[in-house]
């Protein structure tokens, strides 16, 4: 399957964050071919620290499929998560993860930790960077004027 598509959607929604003063970063939650959950930062918007693109669309996603287990689930993001939204992705039981750019600053799946990968957890998503990576890259250049 190719996830480019998807990852055009998140870059979509990152840009609608950007828009809005907030990081541009975007996430989909993709259920059988279909994207179940989309969300954006929304820290600035909404004064929530745990507004991040990964977060809102995990909730979403499970507000739409009825539950909090979303095995069976690929999460598209445009960045490396952070440790918040890795931990997130694993508790919410994500069968894979698949995301754009390196975050070398915070990201937490492979950069600066690895929390997807720690065999101590009970779920180890299965993982695909550099997806439209560039692209991702762009824009986050862009926003932080770099």
């Amino acid at each position: 399957m190719t996830w480019d598509p998807f990852m055009r959607r998140a870059l979509e929604l990152a840009r609608e964050a950007a828009d809005g003063g907030d990081v541009p970063v975007g996430a989909v939650v993709v259920h059988e071919g279909r994207i179940v959950g989309e969300g954006r930062n929304t820290r600035e918007r909404d004064a929530d620290p745990t507004g991040h693109a990964e977060v809102v669309a995990l909730r979403e996603a499970s507000r739409s499929l009825g539950r909090w287990r979303l095995d069976g689930c690929t999460l598209v993001v445009t960045l490396e998560p952070c440790t918040m939204c890795a931990g997130a992705l694993v508790a919410a039981r994500v069968d894979r993860l698949v995301f754009g750019a390196w975050d070398d600053k915070a990201g937490a799946v492979g950069s600066l930790w690895d929390v997807v990968r720690d065999r101590r957890l009970n779920h180890r998503p299965e993982v695909l960077a550099d997806v439209l990576a560039a692209d991702s890259s762009v824009l986050l250049r862009s926003f932080f004027g770099r």
